[in-house]
Formats: C-alpha cells, structure tokens, sequence
C-alpha cells in the first residue's frame, strides 16, 4: 500500500512540477540577453537541485526539454521587441490583451500568470510563451523577478461585476486584489495599471472601492488615478464597455507624477458594419426555423445595422448603432453571443467579430478550442486601442 501511495504521489509532484517547468522554460527562452534570464536560470538550478531523482530522471528531463525547445523556438505573430523600452509584468494575462498594447509602445513582459487552460493555449500561439499558473501560490510568487517598470493585470471582475454575484470580497475571485497588494509591495513598481468593471466604484456602497484606494494609496504610497472609461468615447471602436482603471506612480521612483492625464475623449467614425466579416457562410451562427426562438427573433431582428442582445427572456436591440459589452457570460453555451441580422439570416456574431469589437489584430490567432471558449475569452479580456491610448500617457511620465 505504502509503494502504490508513493507512486500515486511522485506522479502528483511530477504533474505540478512539470507545469512550472514549462513555463519556467518558456520564459528563459524569451529572456535570453536579459536581466531577468539569470533569474529564471537560477531557479531552474534550484528545482533541479531540489528533486528527487526517483521522480525526475535524465531520459525524463531530455524529453521533456526536447518537446520544450521544439515548441517555443517556432515564429508567433506578437514576439517581444528585441530592444524594449521598458519592462512590465502581465498578471491575470488572459489572453494577452495587455500584452499587445504594451509591446505595440516597445515594452518586453518578463513575466506572465493565467490559471486557465484554455487562455494558457490562445497565449502560447501567440506569443510563444506559457504564463505561470495560479498567482496565489507562493511558488508561483517567487518566479516574478525582481526588478520591472510597469505591473499591468485585469484582476477578475465578477466579484464585482452587475452581471454576477456582486459578493466582491467574499469571494475568492475578489481577494485576488490582495495577491495584487503583495507582489505591488514586494516589487515596488514604477508604475502599476489596474482593470476593473464599473460597478467596482459602487460595490457595497462604494466601501470596497475605498478599501482598495486605501491600500494602494496610504498603505502603499503610490499615488493613484482613477478613471471609468468607455471603448466608445476613447477608441474608433463601437463597443459600449465601461471599465474602471487604475494608475499608480511610486513618488520616489517617478517624480514626474503630477503631470499624468487620462487620455481624452476621440470621436467614433466607425460602426458595427466596420467590424463585421464576409466569411463562408457558417451554419452554425445561424438561428433557423426549427429553433424555439426563431419566431419570436425573427419578430424582433429586422435591422442589418443593429446588434441585439439577449436580456434574460426576451431580445432588446442596441439603438445606439454599437456593441452591446461582450462578457465573460457569452461562454455559457452562446446564448449572450449578440446577435444581427445578415443576407443568410439571423446569426450569432462570429468569435473573429468579437475580437474585432476588442481592437485585437487581424494577425491574432484564435486556436482550435471550442467556440465557447473563445467567446469567453473574448469577453474576458480588455479593449486593446484603450490599452493602448493609457499606456501612452503613462509612457509620457516615464
């Protein structure tokens, strides 16, 4: 008993282990030349040092670092400047939206986490890097190296989010900001750039947004700025989606400050038509005759220039000629996929037009998962122009 607990063990640890390894191995390969390449190293050197040769042995290590090199050697469409401007890391990196904004200004992430699967593989075809795992783990912590100009994440928002639970704190998915809290204070970023929904300003009358300027702020000292803006007051794209974020410069590090401004608002040129697509006609967008909503869609749908949205049992259009805010939700089986109207019918938009209503680049890979998946991710991660338009403000202080 005690061998097939043992064995059932090593197994475990060999599991763990391995999925540190390939992203400790995927970042030492992005890292070559750089600071934080002796830093990965050393870590490697110390897990090597620290296993047991039973679980780990030499045939083991050779294969697993021949599939490794194999894999993260190969082209992507996103790659790292060769001679970054600065440095940042990408905690709850999702997809990467982030990512491309900052490497679009001449920045070089050093470090990337994401717990889930499905992103973890949008995110090696793109950039040709594993992000470490789950950041709460201490483990997971350590990896981060020690020096970097910019800490970027989109801290997860359905504790706080209208279309949730709104349990915020008492959540775990809320106390995700304290993880957030502890690597700010151990690292002491220049600068830090923070995501959120709206409704994290209003969340328990507005006490859990305090909490939060209150730690980053008095606790931390950094000095913060703070903003609700919409895609479609600061980017040429017509989404309506209203996010928080937060801006915060270390005194001692930039001295400059004072100076930093919001972007400002730019007019929106373009429509939901711009956004759209003439792909293959793909019959499974379409809602058919035989669907029990035909019928009343069918009813409803009659604009080609109208994105509309389910809104729990019935259908509302968008008068407003943009896109309603993609959510995380459209993952739970396509029912909040917005739906318009085109010359084959009435359709779901497509997961490319979703990225599209993102400000992704056309170069994006979206990789062979299930749609659902990709709907969520869209949903999940941030407008990358709006990204895009801060960081330069933020770029402007440095």
């Amino acid at each position: 008993m005690n061998n097939i607990l043992k064995e059932m063990n090593a197994n475990y640890i060999k599991e763990l282990l391995s999925e540190e390894l390939i992203a400790l191995f995927s970042h030492i390969q992005a890292n070559k030349g750089t600071k934080a390449f002796k830093h990965y190293n050393q870590n490697l050197i110390k897990i090597n040092n620290s296993l047991n040769s039973q679980l780990f042995n030499d045939e083991y290590n050779e294969s697993l670092y021949k599939t490794l090199k194999n894999e993260y050697n190969r082209p992507v469409p996103f790659p790292a400047p060769v001679n970054p401007k600065f440095t940042f890391i990408d905690l709850f990196a999702g997809i990467g939206g982030f990512r491309i904004a900052m490497q679009s200004l001449g920045g070089k992430s050093i470090f990337s986490s994401e717990w889930n699967i499905a992103a973890k593989k949008t995110f090696l075809a793109n950039y040709g890097e594993v992000p470490f795992g789950d950041i709460t783990s201490e483990q997971t912590k350590s990896f981060i190296p020690e020096n970097f100009d910019i800490l970027c994440g989109g801290f997860p928002c359905q504790a706080f989010s209208i279309a949730g639970a709104r349990k915020g704190f008492e959540d775990s998915r809320g106390t995700l900001f304290f993880d957030v809290e502890q690597i700010i204070s151990t690292h002491r970023p220049k600068v830090f750039l923070l995501e959120n929904v709206k409704n994290l300003i209003s969340h328990d009358s507005g006490n859990t947004f305090q909490t939060i300027k209150n730690i980053l702020s008095k606790k931390l000292g950094y000095v913060l700025y703070h903003k609700v803006m919409n895609t479609m007051d600061y980017t040429n794209i017509p989404q309506n989606r209203e996010r928080i974020f937060l801006v915060g410069f270390d005194p001692v590090q930039v001295t400059r400050f004072s100076d930093f401004q919001f972007p400002a608002k730019i007019s929106l040129t373009k429509g939901i038509s711009d956004m759209l697509i003439d792909e293959k006609h793909n019959d499974k967008y379409y809602y058919h005759e035989t669907h029990p909503y035909y019928h009343e869609l069918n009813q409803t749908i009659d604009s080609r220039d109208t994105v509309y949205q389910w809104r729990r049992v019935y259908v509302r259009a968008n008068k407003s000629n943009v896109c309603p805010t993609l959510t995380a939700n459209m993952g739970t089986g396509g029912h909040n996929v917005p739906l318009i109207r085109d010359d084959f019918g009435i359709r779901k938009l497509t997961p490319r037009e979703c990225f599209n209503f993102q400000g992704f680049p056309q170069e994006f890979i979206l990789p062979e998962i299930a749609d659902s998946k990709v709907y969520m991710q869209a949903g999940n991660s941030v407008t990358v122009p709006l990204i895009h338009r801060i960081g330069e403000e933020i770029l402007k202080i440095l």
